[in-house]
């Protein structure tokens, strides 16, 4: 475990970004005193905002670039001209090992194709998954794919389960995390062939979690897996279902509380409880999704996130900093191989 650590921020990445930005680091810096800062912007923007914060000011590197990627940018186009970008710049310091982790709220598609390009994958991934913790009825769940690929072959899937529980395990501290499927039906020959390949090799395989089968997406929320595992295109649209349907419920309620003066005066007793479900319910409690699978460490933060909402994804980084996630993540795939080599390794003893 690191006493200390340094973090990459992004600093002009999101809808308001650098203000936003710096807030955030100010808060983590509050919870994790000893964890420094490189932060990667315009610099005469930026200073003046970190000067409010005298005691984020003195563990912070503000590293000047004009660049920065716009919400709009192409991959494409990120991948020829954002290399001196601030999202940029915040990867590379990972990649040389100036920090431990990045950290940016900026365009996604630009995030994944930059990250990927710059510190490539781990031995043993084919793609990168982003993997964010939702929240359930007794807790939270950790679901991916959430959009960096929207078609996955069996292979993905496997790759992404292991990953998913890896991240669990240490995220939660389940030492067996329960790993779902997302899909149409709980039934075994439901789903397209790729994602009942998948199923076929996780159950058979003897990791460190337990295989539930399929999960349908009202399971997500009643917590019936640790891990729920989908391609990026569904997981997308399964993560923005959640979020505003619990955006809805919180509105609802808020409504319902101001029609008359008895339901103002139950709004008054249930007040406490209320604001718990609301932190409950709140993406930013929950936010900073990671690119799984690279070889470092890159957050990813909602672009419209509050302060608090940016540091959480920050406390995020220096969790998964601190745990060795990498080497986890080695060590389940190391012993996935091995697993799927016993039969074949048999059959050739026996010829």
């Amino acid at each position: 475990m690191l006493d200390s650590l340094t973090i990459a921020l992004d600093a002009m990445g999101g809808d308001q970004a650098p203000d936003i930005v710096i807030e955030g680091a100010s808060l983590t810096n509050i919870r994790h005193p000893d964890t420094e800062f490189r932060i990667y912007g315009d610099e005469a923007v930026i200073r003046p905002l970190l000067d409010k914060h005298a005691a984020l000011s003195a563990v912070s590197t503000i590293v000047h670039t004009d660049n920065a990627i716009s919400a709009d940018m192409k991959p494409s186009q990120a991948l020829r001209s954002g290399r001196a970008s601030s999202m940029g710049m915040a990867i590379t310091a990972v990649k040389e090992g100036e920090a431990a982790a990045a950290v940016s709220a900026g365009n996604t598609g630009a995030l994944l194709a930059l990250s990927k390009f710059i510190l490539r994958m781990m031995p043993g991934i084919d793609r990168p998954a982003l993997v964010a913790l939702m929240p359930t009825r007794d807790g939270e769940t950790a679901m991916l794919d959430l959009g960096a690929n929207v078609e996955c072959s069996d292979e993905n899937l496997v790759q992404f389960a292991v990953m998913g529980a890896a991240y669990v395990r240490l995220v939660q501290g389940l030492s067996r995390p329960k790993v779902g499927l997302l899909n149409i039906g709980s039934e075994e020959l439901k789903g397209h062939e790729s994602i009942r390949l998948a199923a076929d090799r996780l159950r058979e395989a003897d990791l460190s979690y337990e295989f539930v089968g399929f999960v349908e997406g009202d399971d997500i929320g009643f917590g019936k897996a640790d891990v729920v595992v989908a391609d990026g295109f569904t997981g997308n649209i399964a993560l923005k279902t959640v979020e505003g349907t619990a955006r809805l419920i919180l509105e609802l309620f808020q409504r319902a509380f101001r029609n008359s003066l008895l339901s103002k005066l139950g709004y008054l007793l249930a007040r406490r409880a209320l604001r718990t479900l609301r932190d409950h319910l709140d993406p930013n409690t929950h936010n900073g999704g990671m690119m799984l699978g690279l070889n470092g460490l890159v957050i990813k933060s909602h672009g419209g996130a509050s302060a608090a909402g940016y540091a959480s994804a920050i406390d995020v980084a220096i969790e998964l900093a601190k745990g060795n996630l990498q080497e986890r993540i080695a060590a389940d795939l190391a012993a996935l191989g091995a697993g799927e080599n016993e039969p074949a390794a048999e059959e050739a003893a026996s010829a």
